[in-house]
């Protein structure tokens, strides 16, 4: 039976390798999100129409391997759908070859590729195989999917989402901890993140991140979080950190609106945690409302972010508004109604100098309505 759960990235899969001559697409995201089965379940669905040959790169050391499977599924009229892709020595380059290769004798592959190290994806994706593949992203599991599979209440939610694997282990703190931390947290860092980039103090590096996921939907200052970590460094070194905690998709930054471009790369960001375990699997007995405020704020974050929305915030002083969209020609001012404190008079603030700004108040209540479907809700606003 197929898990409901995969089946929009199932039917994504399908409508593209099914066109004439598709690109070779990517699935990618997180670790711990679903991909294979997704991979495997595609397959089942797929394979009375189209047969497809799957396999893994875990534990291939040459990259004379994926010359050898494209030939198989060229020879069998095969789809070509190669996991753990990133594990293969020079696998983008090989991938360039073939492809460019079946372009001009017109024997083309339909190809698929997933894994869970995004930066050497993206390396070998932006050198070398530009033009050549489309991207289908994975995102960490959202709030209804993870109530329907687990029937989790949205505050159990705001402490523990995100990662499917972890769920079994929720009535055991101790052990669902060790799990984020051993086989998400410490896995990403060191074989996704540091066996790819050069990091020079990788205490230093984790150190960072552990101050950066207690501060879900804070705008932070690059002097100030540089301030707090226990060595010398500078504020590109953070800025550095920051850039490869979201190429790992840990997080994302968003930033001050503006209307100048540059303004806006230049101002302090916001850090939007892309799972709410990401930022109390460390401090689990030390929650406060206002951090449960603030991871709520993050998730509405996630959540605009998911949808393309292109959020960023806009503050002045001590007034701060949550986040600032420009959707179909308009301009909406969100706030998240959480256990934060804040100015009261922050949104008028911000109405007043943007007048023709439509407010919108994120709930809770109307969280569900919300992101079952995000455009739907900000479409009924218009």
């Amino acid at each position: 039976m197929k898990n409901e759960i995969l089946l929009d990235l199932i039917k994504n899969l399908e409508q593209r390798v099914l066109s004439r001559h598709p690109l070779i697409q990517v699935v990618q995201g997180p670790r711990q999100v679903g991909k294979t089965t997704a991979l495997l379940q595609f397959c089942d669905l797929i394979q009375d129409r189209i047969p497809v040959h799957y396999t893994s790169g875990d534990g291939v050391s040459s990259p004379m391997w994926i010359h050898e499977q494209w030939q198989l599924a060229q020879i069998q009229k095969k789809i070509l759908i190669i996991d753990e892709i990133q594990k293969i020595p020079q696998w983008s380059e090989s991938l360039k070859k073939l492809w460019d290769e079946s372009k001009k004798t017109k024997k083309f592959v339909k190809c698929i590729i997933s894994g869970s190290s995004s930066l050497s994806l993206q390396k070998g994706l932006t050198e070398t195989m530009t033009g050549r593949f489309e991207v289908i992203p994975v995102f960490h599991w959202g709030y209804l999917r993870t109530q329907k599979l687990k029937k989790m209440s949205l505050d159990d939610y705001l402490i523990y989402g995100g990662y499917p694997g972890s769920y079994s282990f929720i009535k055991d703190k101790n052990r669902w901890r060790q799990y984020l931390t051993s086989s998400i947290i410490e896995t990403i860092i060191g074989k996704d993140i540091l066996t790819q980039a050069t990091v020079k103090n990788p205490g230093l590096f984790r150190q960072a991140f552990y101050l950066i996921s207690s501060l879900p939907a804070q705008v932070v200052s690059y002097n100030k979080l540089l301030g707090q970590l226990q060595d010398r460094g500078n504020i590109d070194l953070v800025k550095y950190y920051i850039e490869l905690y979201e190429s790992a998709f840990l997080l994302k930054s968003i930033y001050k609106y503006g209307h100048n471009e540059f303004k806006k790369k230049s101002s302090s960001p916001k850090l939007i945690l892309m799972a709410p375990a990401l930022s109390t699997f460390h401090r689990l007995e030390n929650l406060r409302d206002e951090d449960h405020g603030r991871i709520f704020e993050s998730l509405v974050g996630v959540e605009l972010i998911r949808n393309q929305m292109n959020p960023s915030y806009w503050c002045e002083g001590d007034y701060e508004v949550d986040y600032i969209l420009n959707y179909k020609k308009e301009l909406f001012a969100v706030e998240v109604k959480s256990k934060r404190q804040r100015k009261a008079s922050s949104l008028e603030m911000f109405m007043k100098k943007f007048p023709k700004a439509k407010p919108v108040f994120i709930t809770k209540e109307n969280f569900s309505l919300f992101s079952k479907n995000v455009t739907a809700f900000f479409d009924t606003l218009i």
